[in-house]
């Protein structure tokens, strides 16, 4: 079924990221902490277009540190796309902090949702601690339509396998770093992300790559076990999640 079948293979040598949907970057050049000028998104694009992926989607934050409208944000993809002549197909969506900015432009409609039909939202949180009104803010956002998309959950230090099967129950949907399998953010959270792989909780994968010679380092990097890179190659071939 998948490359190197009698040994475990890095991300890159798996064949994952041909066909690849990448759904969490931060490539829109100058926007947030991620990619800071148009030459280095460019190369970044090279990169993932290189390997076979599909496409890409562009998550830029929308938070109180990174206060981006959605009229600014729409303006630089447009830029991004006149300068970008490759096979990599590219969306635009945006990663939302749970935090009091959010919650306006929810009211508002002012969002930059995520998927084919436009009816999911990137959301993060803190990595320490739950928002206020977590629950709440979810349900919110599921009476305005949209399903709500947790961005690497594996991250977030606050939350437990009980926190993961609320969310799951609530109807939240969970994208995962797949560097986090090789450790790209520690031994906590690829212990997370190998539990949440396993309990079918991770829809989605990305690889919210923020530095391009990270993102080629880590893709170079092996999984512990084969089982392991096989449950997250799963995920990241099927394309009927979102």
């Amino acid at each position: 079924m998948w490359l190197f079948k009698d040994k475990v293979a890095s991300i890159g040598e798996s064949g994952m990221l041909a066909g690849l949907t990448d759904w969490h970057s931060h490539v829109l050049p100058g926007v947030d902490d991620g990619i800071k000028t148009m030459d280095e998104a460019l190369d970044v694009l090279r990169h993932f277009d290189a390997k076979g992926v599909q496409t890409l989607w562009l998550t830029p934050h929308i938070m109180e540190d990174y206060p981006n409208t959605t009229d600014k944000l729409r303006q630089k993809f447009d830029e991004l796309k006149n300068a970008w002549d490759g096979n990599l197909k590219l969306r635009l969506a945006a990663e939302n902090m749970l935090d009091s900015l959010f919650e306006e432009r929810l009211a508002a409609r002012d969002l930059l949702p995520i998927g084919d039909n436009a009816d999911h939202l990137l959301v993060e949180t803190s990595y320490f601690s739950s928002p206020m009104g977590f629950d709440s803010i979810i349900d919110s956002i599921m009476s305005a339509g949209y399903y709500p998309l947790l961005a690497h959950p594996e991250r977030y230090t606050y939350m437990n396998e009980d926190d993961y099967k609320r969310l799951r129950g609530k109807g939240v949907k969970m994208q995962l770093n797949y560097v986090s399998l090789v450790g790209g953010y520690g031994e906590t959270a690829k212990k997370k992300s190998i539990w949440l792989l396993k309990n079918g909780f991770i829809d989605v994968v990305g690889s919210d790559v923020h530095r391009l010679n990270s993102n080629k380092t880590l893709i170079a990097q092996k999984p512990s076990k084969k089982d392991h890179l096989e449950l997250l190659l799963h995920v990241a071939k099927d394309t009927n999640k979102i």
